[in-house]
């Protein structure tokens, strides 16, 4: 259920309003607009009486909310969110550029990669330092090694850091981390969820390869519902009949989400396609629908990475990517 407030409302009785909600047992979010507010309640809203709260003459309007992602909800929340690292701002018209190797492999690779793409324009450095698998002989990553040369990378370039954790017990290795990434295969692994929002560190939240926008949005519910509101939305692609990529971008899911939410939504042209070739235009085309930022895959050999090559940008080639993608940008204004 959603209680718009009329402007310029008394803040004692909009304080006295809240109070009365939550002694009924329901949480409430409260959006502060320009010209309105809003309050979203959440838990059994059957018991209250819409009626009596719209005769409250501080009350514009009552609406039941059907969908069951309350915190993520655009309705809830009229305005985009903001997500914010250091000094790099993501949605609400703040387009992010997110870049760096599949895999850290080692201070060299991951120092040249990150001095690269800043250069290029990159906002944040990626790079895995627990790598999910699907064999098991494959390599894993560094582990705690790799987030260490992550944070020398940082200190090299200034560049805010983003990195995937994929088991709760690590959280601690991950206090320093800037952004932490919650990939495909995690996307429902609830308990993480809810473990990684009581950090109140962004979290980046990739769409599971068979998963729908609901399922996604209730994913992100998951983090939210520990009182951190600091997500990014991640289309990263999914699984369908398509035989000649990785998987199938599902460029919809943008303007959709934005529809939806109020949360940034950003693309992954480097999984969705799997083949280097592909990568700039359909990182283009996400530009161009209404994406709030990429992560790209750069590489300084990608013939020799140990994690995902074949995807990968050289650093020439991200710079050349990220050229195009202001054109796009400037087109769009």
């Amino acid at each position: 259920m959603i209680v718009v407030l009329k402007a310029n409302t008394n803040k004692e009785k909009k304080t006295q309003l809240i109070d009365w909600l939550k002694g009924m047992g329901l949480g409430t979010h409260i959006s502060e607009g320009e010209y309105q507010t809003v309050i979203g309640l959440i838990g059994d809203t059957s018991k209250v009486d819409m009626d009596l709260l719209e005769s409250l003459d501080i009350v514009d309007s009552v609406k039941r909310v059907s969908e069951t992602f309350k915190c993520c909800n655009r309705k809830f929340h009229p305005d985009d969110t903001i997500v914010e690292v250091g000094n790099v701002k993501i949605g609400g018209g703040n387009f992010c550029m997110i870049a760096g190797p599949c895999s850290v492999e080692s201070e060299e690779q991951i120092v040249e990669i990150a001095k690269s793409v800043k250069a290029s324009g990159a906002n944040l450095l990626r790079g895995g330092a627990f790598k999910p698998r699907t064999s098991p002989y494959d390599f894993q990553g560094l582990r705690a090694e790799g987030i260490d040369l992550l944070k020398i990378a940082r200190q090299e370039t200034g560049l805010p850091i983003i990195t995937e954790i994929m088991n709760i017990r690590d959280l601690p290795l991950f206090d320093d981390v800037d952004v932490l990434q919650i990939g495909a295969r995690n996307m429902q692994n609830f308990d993480l969820l809810k473990e990684v929002g009581k950090t109140g560190k962004p979290i980046l939240l990739k769409r599971g390869l068979a998963n729908t926008l609901k399922e996604l949005l209730m994913s992100a519910e998951y983090i939210m519902s520990t009182g951190n509101e600091q997500v990014i939305l991640c289309e990263r692609g999914i699984r369908t009949f398509g035989d000649y990529t990785r998987n199938t971008l599902d460029l919809s899911a943008v303007p959709m989400l934005h529809e939806l939410s109020h949360l940034p939504v950003i693309v992954d042209p480097s999984h969705a396609t799997g083949i280097a070739r592909l990568v700039s235009p359909m990182a283009l085309a996400a530009t161009a629908c209404g994406a709030d930022g990429l992560i790209v895959e750069v590489h300084n050999d990608p013939m020799h990475a140990l994690c995902d090559g074949a995807q990968s940008l050289k650093p020439n080639e991200y710079d050349e990517l990220v050229k195009k993608v202001n054109v796009v940008r400037e087109a769009l204004k």
